[in-house]
């Protein structure tokens, strides 16, 4: 018996009716809002290729994660700008690390906010790179020191300072820990070094999928962490690969990663979706800085209707499969 061509369009054509069927809801408490936190007082200052982004200074920090608790978002994402850098990212694991500062200030104003700590190093070391690097055996000369061909990350190195990162963060104050280097076993470290140092309700949120996409160019002026040298293709994922995706979450799971994340989101939603269906966990997505930007600049350029499309973005994200979506638009989609 043939489908009557009308009982679809019955649905969509009262309103209440349209809202009362709709599958996915996206809502204020899915949203985690990235916040980017440096040394100062009164600090606002706007990133040039994030309209509407700023790095801030801890005082500003709370007003704004203040006025995004109003809107009912109550998860925040930090990134820091220390005020030096070294070869080891030392400011990323001490104490009076500015990350550390605020979230302390952050748990103490706003005790009821969700706070995430990004850890990486690439924000934190005088070269850039997500890790701490060694020089490769047989390798050298004059000038090596400024040729990728001559540098790799010390996975091993690294993950002996992400276990004092992730330790100095809860101590401040982080409900979770999300570590994004990339580095094989970083999860496992991390879940064992809170659990030895009282810290086992303290989650992990895993950049599990984290791709090697250009769409990271503007968070890189705005975390001031691009690479002095070289790429990030030796521990980022190749964007044409998707069974190794379920391989490294499968990995982060077993390791102790509560929730996983897929980052970037838009080119990855069947990522997403495949990571769900696998492994039913909550799942995170990064709608990331490229996404953000190629949105704001055709809305600029009055070429698309800014907060139409942001909710679709944002809605495809959570249908594929994301339960939260890590998102500079948060402020724009929440009235």
């Amino acid at each position: 018996m043939p489908f009557p061509s009308t009982r679809l369009r019955r649905l969509r054509t009262n309103p209440l009716v349209r809202s009362h069927v709709q599958e996915t809801d996206l809502a204020a408490r899915r949203l985690v809002a990235p916040l980017f936190v440096r040394p100062g007082r009164n600090l606002r200052i706007p990133i040039a290729s994030m309209p509407g982004q700023y790095q801030m200074s801890i005082d500003v920090l709370l007003q704004e994660a203040k006025a995004l608790q109003r809107k009912g978002i109550t998860s925040l994402l930090l990134f820091g700008i220390p005020a030096r850098k070294d070869a080891v990212g030392s400011q990323a694991y001490a104490p009076s690390g500015i990350v550390q500062q605020a979230l302390r200030a952050l748990k103490k104003a706003l005790p009821d906010v969700l706070l995430i700590a990004d850890l990486c190093f690439c924000e934190y070391t005088s070269y850039g790179h997500c890790g701490i690097l060694k020089r490769q055996r047989g390798r050298g000369g004059e000038g090596a020191k400024e040729r990728n061909s001559q540098w790799d990350v010390d996975n091993d190195a690294t993950l002996k300072l992400i276990a004092k990162t992730a330790v100095a963060q809860a101590r401040a104050g982080a409900d979770i820990i999300a570590p994004s280097g990339m580095m094989d076993g970083m999860v496992k470290t991390i879940r064992q070094a809170l659990d030895q140092n009282g810290f086992k309700n303290t989650l992990i949120m895993s950049y599990a999928a984290k791709y090697a996409s250009a769409f990271y160019g503007p968070f890189r002026e705005a975390a001031e962490s691009a690479p002095r040298f070289g790429d990030r293709h030796g521990y980022q994922m190749n964007p044409a690969n998707a069974e190794e995706a379920l391989r490294e979450v499968a990995l982060d799971i077993e390791e102790g990663a509560d929730i996983v994340m897929v980052k970037p989101a838009l080119a990855y939603l069947d990522i997403i979706r495949r990571v769900k269906d696998k492994f039913h966990v909550p799942v995170a997505a990064y709608n990331v800085s490229g996404e953000y930007a190629l949105v704001r600049a055709a809305a600029q350029k009055g070429w698309v209707e800014e907060k139409r499309i942001i909710r679709e973005i944002l809605t495809s994200i959570h249908r594929a499969g994301a339960d939260l979506i890590i998102t500079y638009h948060a402020h724009d989609i929440v009235p």
